[in-house]
């Protein structure tokens, strides 16, 4: 397969043909020699599967994790690619060893010797792990539903690869950009509001840094403190709150200036008496975060394409629940979002 048709996702391409899917070597296959006994970085167990990386940096999967991976006895496993010699002139292991010629894998055996903590362990890297994920899925008599699922999951996780890859696109840096975006605003807001005062923006703080945390781009299209704030001054004047905390009055908000906002700087926003802050707070979290105001805030967000669909399922199921902790009941009848039309 050529990078041009089907792309290149890391060492291996992924590829349809004859309604299964395939994987292909794109770059010969660069694991560690076989005859060594190699030493072990670091393993975990995730999601129940073991998993590691050698001192060399190569990724692997143990015995008993590649078994739970392909839905199969580890012993069955075990036995196949200890015996691989004789098992690859049968008719499941020249099926195997097939995937792994695509691969371009060549090695005498399917697993590297290594050591870990003093015990040792047979480590698997990506082409045999890949290749028997693939007979497994959907070449075997008795195919493992577990292992399509996982071979789906990898597919998934190499086309973001591909797609970040080719347009130069850093998750990592996109939530630095976020941190940035929001350190810069908050600087800016509370050096702005007179003393005696708070300003909604640095007050549902809380709530932007845990949508940064759960991969939202906090940037200049994202702006939660309008949705907030316009929802407290609507809240202010229908429940006549200054009557008990005195006047809100303006300050000078400024937007940094890396903002398209900032061309209109400074803007006019609202500043509340301290004293109102406690209905404030009561009112963000019990009115606002587990009300109305923000499951509809993200379902607009949702349609915008700014924020993912389950992304914002699972915030504001996540801040539903915290709001319900504290009188011991589980959260129910929570909004789900659709798929906006």
């Amino acid at each position: 397969m050529q990078k041009n048709a089907a792309g290149n996702f890391g060492q291996h391409a992924v590829s349809f043909k004859n309604n299964e899917l395939k994987t292909v070597s794109s770059n010969p296959v660069n694991t560690p020699i076989q005859g060594r006994l190699f030493h072990v970085e670091r393993q975990v167990e995730f999601d129940e599967v073991e998993m590691g990386v050698l001192e060399s940096g190569v990724p692997y999967i143990t015995n008993r994790g590649l078994a739970k991976m392909c839905g199969i006895d580890h012993a069955a496993l075990h036995r196949l690619t200890t015996n691989w010699n004789e098992e690859k002139y049968k008719p499941r292991g020249r099926a195997i060893q097939q995937i792994l010629d695509q691969a371009g894998y060549n090695e005498p055996s399917l697993y590297l010797k290594a050591e870990h903590n003093g015990v040792a362990i047979n480590a698997f890297t990506e082409p045999v792990c890949l290749a028997l994920l693939e007979y497994y899925a959907f070449v075997a008599d008795e195919k493992r539903d577990k292992a399509v699922a996982t071979f789906r999951t990898l597919a998934r996780v190499k086309f973001r690869e591909f797609v970040y890859q080719a347009v130069g696109y850093s998750p990592e840096q996109n939530m630095l950009e976020s941190w940035k975006h929001f350190h810069d605003r908050i600087d800016l807001t509370t050096s702005a509001v007179p003393i005696g005062y708070f300003c909604v923006y640095e007050q549902i703080a809380g709530m932007i840094v845990s949508l940064i945390r759960n991969g939202v781009s906090v940037n200049d299209k994202v702006l939660p403190d309008i949705s907030a704030g316009r929802a407290w001054s609507a809240h202010w004047v229908d429940n006549n709150l200054e009557e008990r905390h005195g006047e809100r009055i303006k300050f000078d908000h400024e937007y940094p200036d890396y903002y398209p906002q900032s061309k209109s700087n400074p803007q006019p926003a609202h500043a509340y008496p301290n004293s109102a802050l406690g209905d404030f707070q009561n009112w963000f979290r019990g009115t606002y975060l587990a009300g109305e105001p923000f499951p509809k805030y993200l379902s607009g967000q949702v349609k915008k394409g700014t924020i993912q669909l389950g992304v914002a399922d699972q915030l504001v199921h996540m801040f539903s629940a915290k709001q319900l902790e504290n009188k011991q009941k589980k959260p129910a009848n929570l909004p789900h979002f659709k798929k906006p039309a």
